[in-house]
């Protein structure tokens, strides 16, 4: 499993294409697939390495843009640090109008499809998505320094990553306290027990086991005829 993504990330290398979104894409194909064709033992070493196989990755990204922004040489490069800060500033409030704009776009279309009022999104959601959104790192850090050399363009990328992370990381908790005051801690650790424990969310479920449209029933209909068969998994039939 561990091959087969990195051979799908090779391979999108080779034709110039997103490595990124290709990964991401062989993840949702192998959870499907490949997870269910291994032993209970093999799915948790897996699910083990994976996480820590993640959680050095991430370890490595900000030790090397912490080490990276006391980086003299590349400050030096900058005609003027004012300018420098006012393109951080000009970038961080675009990010942050354009993510509002993303979430109460379509959450509000989400509401206009969903009929269910317990499955509406509220407006202490969507500023709650629209705020723990805002965190900005490995992705834009990598995106930065795939670029020619651009003191500019890095030196803005690592301070909006550094405000970001600090800022928006240490105030997200308070945040959502002060939104949703009712919220315990108590409650917080029971629904992220339950995450843990349900690998399908009944919304989830109910999508899979009773595809509405029209698209989704086709594909689950030549998917439990043809490709579960050959490749395993799990379909509609299974979650019923």
């Amino acid at each position: 499993m561990i091959l087969m993504a990195y051979l799908s990330y090779i391979t999108a290398e080779v034709f110039k294409l997103s490595g990124i979104l290709t990964v991401f894409f062989c993840g949702i194909v192998m959870s499907h697939y490949a997870w269910h064709n291994v032993t209970t033992n093999s799915q948790v070493t897996t699910k083990h390495t994976f996480a820590t196989m993640s959680y050095i990755a991430e370890v490595f990204i900000f030790l090397y843009v912490g080490m990276d922004s006391l980086d003299v040489e590349k400050w030096r490069l900058i005609d003027s640090p004012r300018k420098s800060i006012s393109a951080s500033a000009i970038l961080l409030g675009l990010i942050m109008v354009g993510r509002a704009v993303f979430v109460l776009f379509l959450s509000c279309l989400s509401n206009l499809i969903r009929n269910d009022e317990h499955g509406q999104i509220k407006i202490k959601q969507q500023v709650t998505i629209w705020w723990a959104g805002l965190m900005r790192g490995a992705v834009s850090v990598a995106l930065a320094y795939k670029k020619p050399v651009n003191a500019h363009l890095i030196t803005s990328t690592i301070s909006i990553v550094l405000f970001s992370t600090v800022v928006f990381g240490l105030l997200t908790k308070p945040f959502i306290r002060w939104l949703r005051p009712h919220q315990t801690e108590a409650t917080i650790l029971l629904l992220v027990e339950a995450e843990r424990q349900n690998y399908v969310t009944p919304g989830l479920r109910m999508l899979l086991g009773s595809p509405t449209s029209m698209v989704h029933h086709y594909w689950r209909k030549f998917d439990d005829s043809y490709m579960r068969p050959i490749f395993g998994g799990t379909g509609c039939n299974s979650l019923r």
